[in-house]
């Protein structure tokens, strides 16, 4: 059972030094972009230097560093779902030594009248995917622990949000109206595809993880709608803000 895949006992047989050799500690904060507008603006915008590259069979994925009103601060454009954006969390920390993580991405909305013109800063995820359970105890939600650190930036910065649980799953054509419902009944506010697995991972390596979501499309029993997820995906507002954070974390 995938509840049984968590192992502390033993070691894990295959290491980044394999790949990678020795850690690098060359910054401390880093970015994880999902939207390829908002990876393309900070290139255009800002004057960006490779700092490591993470080597997949499929490409290389570059890491970026930044300097934002005086602060040093990386940048990669991620993989979509918990596996691979949880796996290249993990293998950027190791290239530039970076344990501050920030993650904004769009989601969709189960209660579109408390995240309507909202940030959503999750408090827990419902761990609907398989790479959390080899990472953290099997439980049916995971404390996303800086979840109220992040909602008093919010508080100091004026950016309006609201706290609240998050769903994170792997089949995005199974949300079906009897989980939406179940998932919003336990107080869910949002559904995405990478959260809860990445919590596991920082959890268990000591990386510190700051999480925002801005709702797009809006799932309810009655039907979908899609209208929202475009501007979700590529609001350059929510990468400001995130650089903000970056300044105060």
């Amino acid at each position: 059972m995938i509840t049984d895949c968590f192992d502390r006992e033993t070691e894990p047989i295959i290491s980044l030094k394999d790949f990678y050799g020795e850690p690098n500690h060359l910054i401390d904060t880093c970015l994880i972009i999902y939207s390829r507008e908002i990876y393309a603006h900070l290139l255009e915008t800002f004057a960006c230097e490779v700092i490591g590259e993470m080597s997949l069979c499929n490409g290389k994925i570059p890491i970026y560093k930044m300097n934002y009103k005086g602060k040093d601060v990386a940048f990669y454009l991620t993989g979509l779902g918990s596996a691979i954006a949880a796996t290249l969390c993990y293998e950027a920390s190791w290239l530039i030594g970076a344990t501050k993580f920030i993650m904004f991405g769009s989601c969709g909305s189960l209660d579109r009248e408390q995240t309507h013109g909202k940030y959503i800063v999750p408090t827990e995820s419902y761990r609907g995917e398989g790479f959390s359970y080899y990472y953290a105890e099997p439980t049916d939600y995971i404390e996303i622990k800086n979840a109220h650190k992040l909602a008093a930036i919010f508080e100091e910065m004026g950016v309006p949000h609201v706290l609240g649980r998050n769903w994170t799953t792997d089949a995005l054509y199974r949300e079906t109206k009897g989980l939406v419902g179940k998932r919003k009944e336990e107080g869910c506010l949002s559904v995405e595809m990478e959260l809860a697995g990445v919590q596991a991972l920082c959890d268990f390596h000591g990386l510190e993880l700051y999480d925002f979501l801005e709702a797009g499309d809006v799932l309810e029993a009655s039907g979908y709608e899609v209208e929202g997820l475009h501007n979700a995906n590529h609001d350059f507002g929510k990468l400001y803000i995130g650089l903000e954070v970056a300044l105060r974390v």
